[in-house]
């Protein structure tokens, strides 16, 4: 993890060597550093699951144990190992190795074999070690698992990858699923709150308590709190199994130290000693106990096994105290190992609740980042896999428990057997990453267990990348009313982006990191840290420190109290430690989070030294001016830092810490809007949407790729003005748009309300041409059920074919197919009979590939293939485009060039854009582009856009009129145009530069609906709805309103009768009844067609019969009031 030269080589700006130098397409030697490093987070916390955490869960999950014949059997796990993904065992194939793209090809898993090595014991005598398969789990693409992992872009190349393939994602059934990352409480951390709901948890509650999230160091969490009662005691609350449960203070204490009442006192008040309140409140906790007869604490624990054993499946023949402790094991601060840390911690936080209570300290916001850490995809990888692991024992007791008795004698052959009815791993995680959805019966102290997965879309690489870095708030946090959760708030500068966020529901819970963000995946053992501590000046947790304990701080690390320190000593002892931090000395890890939090004299935070070395955090590089090196910081850390962004911002003595660079705050994706500083901020949030809708370049290995849908623009171009973080991330390899000229101009009238006109030579010529390719897998095992003699083929000389398709049954490479040409046939081996499947799609498209595929062991037939089409997608009227500001709109017309305006060098522009898009939007940074487009265009350079480059004395104007001047245009970058149908100078000045537009993906080809006649519904009668099956679009309530206003009657009854269900029935006039008339039976010697009466059964005369035109639905809802015994009758006049 080497922070110090990532972001000191950035590029100076940008430069069109690509398109100059001419070894564009060859193929580096390495991957592009920096584009790996988006999926970082993703990559190395998985890689730190299967390796470290792997062996950590193995070691923490308890041994299971049951009696079986009256024998005390022990399964315990030893070791675990997952391989690289390989082809099963007896496949026929020539590499043992499985690629991801194939598995995206075939529609399969990319998974690897879990194998663990199970040792069993009989009545405590070990048996032996039996390895035992179980299942088969997904690896991450591009980790160490990965057969992807450490080649380079020529290798990737030949495995039919991308060249800077990033990985980061799982491959489920041939989608690539991406685990997304979520905001979680900070770990180990005490926070004080007030949750008015709290009251309601039974008598005697107030809204005051400390909360935290324990996570052991294999990420195994537990919610545990503390609430403040109103008689001055405090509870306990912890859940287990989805429960939730309470336990007086007072228990927990005694339970986890065998100290005396008056030890547990003297800990309790420990700076407080003058408060005679509190100190009668810790008096009365300690007394509730003694009134239970708990006077030692193994009278506790006895009596805490007693009541709690009953929600424990644990065996009979463990006593209560065993049951005890394994509750507090399990449940109570999980994190720390001994008894004494777990009693020490408690105690810190019955200090803050009182002082809480008391109003002596703030609530901590638990929305603000100080308080958050992000759950990322090896952590719920991990703690998913343990609970698996654990069902895994479970399942091998129940088959003792169902086929135990069948067996002759405990032996290794018949364990086997059992170990083979267990249930394997393979399917909950595939269901887990297909679905998002969690099953697990803990609930693995989350607050949600749906949509933990989405779909990495491939639309283009914008919105590729944005998957990786993206940190979602959480599903339960999208339903609350209140904004609280959503807002902006300063303490998460330089972590999360301001801008990149949705507009819409999910705005402010969906937010990006900043490009310099980094998550922290390694872990340090930090055994020698106290020890350096007490060195600096640190007393020890048990000992006395020189002054009263309310002139000293809590020295916390990572959850665990280790000493007090001194008020005057505490800030040199920071100093000390972040020297060592940033020069790397003494062992302390360089993503160390060094937090004091002072005293103030007034109600602030909780004070006390806090350090945290835990995974999971949000660090950020910033440089430490007095070692002149980079520091991470953490979001915690960085309230009580200093840090200034520019030179003349330094304060000498104050400011500690400065940015690497001025646009620090931005996300990836908000770094390539041009001039964004000069842009009102919720364009710039139009635009992050807008670049990842983008059809641009989304992957090269278009002949190698299957997925349902990609867009490709036919010819990109690189853009003349950008930000030079464009070059830092290569975004060369996949654009996304095309050097538009662009004239601000009111013609015609057809541009009205962001509307645009584009030059209908540009187009002829292929401005913004693009395609579409869409694939469809087609297996022969789904359509026709069971028979496994039918394959892919035709017969030469079938009239269906009609010489679309090759003897193979798959249309010809390259030919155009169109509604109704044959799209594939098969053949049915035994009978010969031959089928023909048709193209189905209105629009006209190319066979662009074939793949035939098999199947997982390489022994199918020909019978699953994918055709890969592509649909030709020029732009017509009606779609939509942007510019890089938010400024978007759809081409309205396609101009003949001979009436566009034109320039005096008789240039005609590309787009006339309209220029009451400006006033109100404030976009003035698509201005200065438009005018760096046009002296970049001049003098054959690449302007640097990044923002925050100009100010107010160093104006972008002046700097771009001077440049246009030097070319011999109009200094405010404006041209005199003649019209294109008069010849006539227009009177103004147009302004008219060079912008990069981009092509959007929304198409009138897709959103279009229409429909004469078609499908209708079985039981309505009335026309079906939906798109895809060509069917209407429903005339409401609030469209009847509308016609009912106008008058318009006719209009009304043609939409809502004739077109809908119309139809005649026949009623009876004399007793009303649309049921009773029915045709008469005809006599057997007539023929059935001759004139048969309708007679009505209920009169039993035909002569009272009336034809009437009613809706159907109106028909079928009298026949179902008629089922219920309700009678309709119809007054006919």
């Amino acid at each position: 993890m080497d922070f110090s030269t990532k972001w000191t080589n950035l590029p100076k700006g940008p430069s069109l060597k690509n398109l100059t130098e001419g070894r564009f397409g060859v193929l580096k030697e390495d991957q592009h550093a920096a584009v790996q490093d988006l999926t970082k987070a993703h990559i190395e916390s998985f890689d730190q699951a299967v390796t470290d955490g792997l062996s950590r869960v193995v070691q923490a999950i308890p041994p299971l144990e049951f009696t079986f014949r009256n024998e005390r059997i022990s399964l315990s796990y030893v070791d675990a190992m997952i391989y690289n993904p390989m082809v099963a065992k007896g496949s026929i194939c020539k590499e043992m190795r499985v690629f991801p793209a194939e598995c995206r090809a075939r529609r399969c898993s990319y998974k690897g074999k879990i194998v663990a090595d199970v040792s069993w014991s009989v009545n405590g005598v070990p048996k032996g070690i039996i390895k035992q398969s179980l299942g088969q789990v997904p690896i991450m693409v591009k980790t160490k698992l990965c057969n992807l992992h450490g080649m380079s872009p020529k290798e990737l190349v030949e495995h039919h990858e991308e060249a800077e393939e990033m990985g980061g994602y799982f491959v489920v059934n041939g989608i690539e699923k991406v685990i997304r990352m979520l905001i979680m409480p900070r770990r180990n951390y005490p926070i004080a709150m007030s949750r008015p709901k709290w009251k309601s948890r039974g008598q005697g509650y107030t809204q005051y308590g400390i909360s935290m999230r324990c996570v052991k160091d294999e990420h195994t969490a537990v919610n545990m709190n503390l609430h403040y009662l109103e008689n001055g005691t405090v509870m306990l609350n912890f859940i287990y199994q989805k429960e939730l449960f309470f336990l007086p203070l007072g228990f927990a204490l005694k339970a986890l130290v065998d100290f005396t009442d008056y030890q547990i006192y003297q800990e309790l008040i420990k700076g407080r000693e003058d408060n005679s309140f509190y100190k009668s409140c810790v008096s009365e906790m300690l007394r509730i106990v003694n009134e239970e007869n708990c006077i030692t604490r193994s009278s506790v624990l006895n009596y805490l096994g007693e009541r709690f054993r009953v929600k424990m499946s644990l065996p009979d023949w463990y006593t209560n105290e065993q049951c005890a402790n394994f509750l507090l094991d399990e449940c109570l601060c999980i994190h720390l190992r001994s008894s004494i840390e777990k009693f020490y911690l408690l105690c810190l936080m019955t200090r803050k609740l009182f002082t809480y209570a008391k109003q002596e300290c703030m609530e901590e916001n638990p929305d603000s980042i100080m308080c958050q850490e992000v759950l990322t995809p090896g952590q719920l990888y991990l703690m998913f896999l343990k609970e698996r692991l654990t069902a895994w024992l479970v399942s091998v007791k129940l088959a003792f428990d169902k086929r135990g008795s069948r067996l002759s004698a405990l032996t290794a052959e018949n364990l086997m057997k059992m170990f083979n009815l267990g249930t394997d791993v393979t399917r909950p995680f595939e269901y887990m990453l297909a679905t998002g959805n969690l099953v697990s019966k803990t609930g693995l102290g989350m607050l949600q267990n749906t949509g933990l997965c989405v779909v990495a879309d491939k639309l283009n690489f914008i919105r590729y990348l944005s998957h990786f870095r993206c940190v979602h708030r959480g599903a339960a946090f999208a339903k609350m009313r209140t904004t609280s959760v959503r807002k902006l708030l300063p303490e998460s500068w330089g972590f999360m982006c301001p801008v990149h966020t949705p507009d819409g529901e999910p705005c402010g819970l969906m937010n990006h990191m900043t490009a310099s963000c980094e998550i922290v995946a390694q872990t340090l053992s930090t055994v020698s840290l106290p020890g350096l501590l007490c060195s600096l000046g640190v007393t020890a947790v048990d000992g006395t420190p020189g002054q009263a304990f309310s002139d000293c701080y809590p020295v916390v690390l990572d959850g665990a109290v280790v000493g007090w320190v001194e008020t005057e000593l505490a800030s040199t002892v920071v100093d000390s430690l972040r020297r060592f931090k940033v020069l790397r000395e003494k062992r302390i890890p360089p993503w160390t989070e060094i937090v004091l939090v002072p005293k103030t004299g007034k109600a602030s935070l909780y004070p006390g030294l806090f350090l945290f070395t835990t995974p999971c955090r949000m660090v950020r590089p910033v440089r430490n001016l007095a070692h002149g090196q980079q520091e991470m910081i953490g979001t915690f850390e960085q309230l009580y830092i200093n840090v200034g962004i520019l030179e003349n911002e330094i304060e000498p003595g104050v400011t500690t810490h400065q940015e690497l660079f001025p646009h620090s705050m931005l996300s990836v994706v908000a770094n390539f809007i041009p001039y964004s500083d000069h842009n009102q901020s919720p364009r710039n949030m139009y635009q992050c949407q807008m670049g990842k809708q983008t059809m641009g370049f989304p992957l090269h290995s278009f002949m190698d790729r299957s997925d349902n849908k990609l867009y490709r623009l036919q010819t990109p171009q690189s853009p003349l003005v950008r930000p030079y973080m464009y070059d830092h991330y290569n975004l060369d390899n996949y654009p996304s748009g095309t050097n538009a000229i662009v004239a601000v101009v009111s013609y015609t009238g057809y541009d009205m309300e962001d509307a645009m006109i584009v030059n209908k030579s540009s187009w002829e010529r292929g401005f913004a041409h693009g395609s579409i390719y869409k694939t469809e897998l087609v297996d022969l095992a789904d359509k026709v059920r069971g028979d496994d003699s039918v394959v892919f083929g035709a017969k030469p000389d079938d009239p269906k074919v009609m010489d679309k398709l090759d003897a193979d049954g798959l249309p010809h490479i390259g030919s155009t197919l169109k509604y109704g040409d044959p799209f594939y046939g098969y053949i049915n081996l035994n009978t010969g009979q031959t089928f023909v499947t048709f193209y189905k799609s209105q629009e006209a498209c190319v066979v662009d590939n074939i793949k035939v595929c098999s199947n997982d062991t390489g022994s199918g037939r020909f019978k699953r293939v994918c055709i890969t089409v592509r649909i030709p997608r020029n732009p017509t009227i009606g779609d939509k485009f942007a510019s890089r500001h938010g400024q978007k709109g759809i081409l309205s017309r396609l101009w003949p060039a001979e009436d566009m305006p034109f320039t005096e060098s008789g240039m005609s522009p590309d787009i006339l854009f309209n220029p009451h898009g400006f006033p109100s939007r404030m976009t003035i940074g698509m201005l200065i582009e438009s005018m760096a487009g046009k002296s970049g265009a001049l003098h054959g350079l690449s302007h640097d856009a990044t923002p925050f480059t100009f100010s107010e004395e160093d104006a972008a104007l002046e700097y771009f009129g001077k440049m246009l001047r030097a070319g011999g245009y109009n200094y405010y970058g404006t041209e005199r145009l003649y019209s294109g149908l008069s010849g006539l100078e227009l009177e103004a000045d147009i302004f008219i530069g060079v912008v990069y537009y981009q092509r959007l993906r929304h198409m009138v080809s897709d959103k279009f609906q229409v429909r004469t006649t078609g499908a209708r519904d079985k039981v309505t009668n009335q026309p079906v709805g939906g798109r895809n099956i060509q069917g209407g679009i429903r005339f409401g309530e609030m469209e009847r309103d509308a016609l009912l206003a106008h008058g318009s009657s006719f209009l009304l009854h043609d939409r809502l009768f004739n077109c809908s269900d119309r139809s005649v029935a026949q009623v009876c006039v004399d007793c009303g009844s649309l049921i009773s008339p029915l045709l008469e039976k005809p006599p057997p010697y007539w023929s059935a067609m001759l004139h048969r009466k309708t007679v009505c059964t209920l009169c039993g005369k035909s002569d009272s019969i009336d034809s009437v035109s009613v809706p159907y639905v109106f028909r079928y809802f009298v026949a179902e009031l008629a089922a219920m015994n309700i009678k309709v009758k119809l007054d006919v006049k």
